[in-house]
């Protein structure tokens, strides 16, 4: 697990993922050219209310691989 801090819509916060999320998740950001603190922002944005950020951000890797 990598425990790593951002900044999302203004408050910071940690996010633990394990590394190879980490870097699927930079890759993705980097395809979409846009920065890594954006895209976790727009997950954050439309997660369900009860799930947590790195579920959130883990489901939505596994959702751009499938595709």
């Amino acid at each position: 697990m990598k425990k790593h801090a951002v900044t999302i819509r203004g408050h910071r916060t940690s996010i633990s993922l394990e590394a190879e999320f980490w870097a699927e998740l930079k890759s993705l950001a980097a395809r979409q050219s846009r920065p890594l603190a954006s895209l976790i922002a727009e997950i954050d944005a439309t997660r369900a209310g009860k799930s947590g950020l790195s579920s959130a951000l883990r489901l939505y890797v596994l959702s751009q691989i499938k595709k």
